[in-house]
């Protein structure tokens, strides 16, 4: 479902010399598999998501999602495949201030196929415990129900893929496991494939499959380097 192949990726520097932050030879997730990818803050995790998500352009390498190749394709193409195939879940929740939980998850299902499934976004919600919070605005919510609309608004498009990004970095740790049995739940009924990074070895270590960064990216992080 998603495979990764000779993936590098490096930034410029004042000097004009490049800082290398990713020389990844071989990642593959597959349908409906749930993977965790721990490592330290600077290791390129967050670097890693934006490549496959199409937010940002690899150096070089090739990364398929679905066997369509991000690669090769426009600025356009990659958020066509993006909003149709990828969820994301943000560290900081990137919820619309002016919008209510409903209206968020609605208006992220405009990006795939421009349509409103209202039944869809309210089962969401539900299904994620904020049937009475559902016309509560972000500032009215919890930092942990603002996180479960984030995870509702990810799934809204039917994603094969979600990507998590510390998502229980802004959480209280009294609420960080039920995000974690949130997320995993509701992309296993969904068959959805989930890749999940973190630096928490309490949350690597729920998942069948864990992967170290420096075991997959042959790149030393350097203290100057950013994930």
């Amino acid at each position: 479902m998603l495979k990764i192949t000779d993936l590098k990726k490096s930034f410029a520097l004042p000097d004009r010399s490049r800082l290398p932050i990713l020389d990844v030879p071989e990642l593959q997730v597959g349908n409906g598999e749930q993977v965790v990818l721990i490592g330290e803050s600077g290791g390129g995790k967050t670097t890693l998501l934006n490549c496959i998500s199409g937010i940002m352009v690899p150096d070089s390498g090739q990364i398929e999602i679905d066997g369509i190749s991000i690669g090769k394709l426009s600025e356009a193409g990659r958020d066509r495949v993006r909003a149709a195939k990828i969820g994301f879940v943000f560290q900081t929740f990137n919820l619309l201030p002016g919008f209510t939980a409903l209206e968020n998850v609605r208006l992220g299902m405009t990006f795939a196929n421009g349509k409103h499934d209202r039944d869809r976004a309210v089962d969401l919600l539900s299904r994620v415990g904020l049937q009475e919070r559902m016309h509560h605005k972000p500032a009215a919510l919890s930092v942990g129900q603002q996180q479960r609309v984030a995870v509702a608004r990810a799934l809204a498009n039917r994603p094969t893929l979600l990507l998590a990004d510390e998502p229980t970095a802004n959480i209280d740790p009294s609420n960080q496991q039920k995000i974690i049995d949130l997320i995993r739940n509701c992309c296993a009924e969904e068959n959805v494939a989930i890749l999940m990074v973190t630096h928490s070895m309490h949350v690597a270590e729920q998942f069948d499959r864990v992967e170290k960064l420096e075991a997959i990216n042959r790149v030393v992080a350097s203290p100057s380097s950013t994930a």
